[in-house]
């Protein structure tokens, strides 16, 4: 196999800096090193996938100041794990993936998808995929469902005041609006799909050929093209940062501690 990995890293980290966030979400700490980094360690640095990562390509902001501020940030560290770096897309994760296919080498055979903030991976896990992938040509990792599902719909009410002092004290905040059940949803065969996703490189580029790509992941499609996607297990552990706490809870993961300090990518 040679594989070349995209990590689409586009992305604003709205979600995140609306938690409470105080930098971009792959600038983050983890273990002295960022978000990012950790990430793109998980494949070159593992002692049986890293020799099938023939490239790697990192996905960045699409604006031409976001850009360089991030290959400013990142590009040296990226470059030492034979990264590069280019420009994603203008708002979706499928323009992101779709730029970044362009400078796929032409004798890859496999194209791995990984999300930039899933620094979690285990290594285990990745064994899975890839040596799956070796038998099929689109492969990706997903994990039962155990909660139950319901469908939320949004009313025009709001939540009451959080804080009644408040009032008293003239503070005004955003009112979160008031969300019911609409319905309770059946979780029978329903998994909660993960990455990386690893499809043979032709596949991906003819699925990624199709007039319409709206879709919140790349094996989606590929089931549009009417190919078979295999499942197989995945893990608990490979949490996406998201949110603030989700952070804490990749820092449990891996076993490190919150710095201290200036930001890591701002450390030299």
């Amino acid at each position: 196999m040679n594989v070349c990995l995209i990590i689409p890293a586009a992305g604003a980290s709205t979600r995140y800096s609306k938690g409470g966030g105080l930098r971009h979400k792959l600038d983050e700490d983890l273990g002295g090193r960022p978000v990012l980094q950790r990430t793109i360690e998980l494949f070159v640095k593992h002692e049986t996938v890293g020799p099938l990562i023939q490239s790697v390509i990192v996905a960045g902001p699409h604006e031409e100041e976001e850009y360089q501020d991030f290959r400013l940030r990142h590009g040296d560290r990226l470059g030492l794990l034979g990264a590069k770096i280019v420009r994603g897309g203008v708002r979706h994760r499928y323009e992101t993936v779709a730029a970044a296919l362009a400078h796929v080498p032409a004798d890859a055979t496999h194209i791995a998808v990984h999300d930039a903030a899933r620094p979690c991976v285990p290594f285990e896990m990745l064994d899975r995929v890839f040596q799956s992938a070796q038998s099929h040509a689109a492969v990706i990792p997903a994990i039962e469902l155990s909660d139950t599902i319901k469908r939320i719909s949004t009313t025009d009410d709001q939540q009451p005041e959080s804080d009644p002092l408040d009032a008293i004290l003239g503070i005004e905040r955003g009112k979160e609006p008031l969300r019911i059940v609409a319905e309770t949803l059946s979780r029978k065969d329903v998994w909660s799909v993960q990455t990386p996703q690893v499809f043979d490189a032709a596949l991906l580029k003819r699925a990624y050929g199709q007039k319409e790509l709206t879709s919140t992941d790349d094996a989606g499609l590929v089931e549009r093209l009417g190919e078979r996607v295999v499942v197989v297990e995945g893990d608990a552990r490979n949490i996406k940062i998201t949110r603030p706490n989700d952070l804490a809870l990749a820092r449990a993961i891996l076993g490190v501690k919150a710095p201290e300090g200036r930001p890591t990518h701002k450390k030299f």
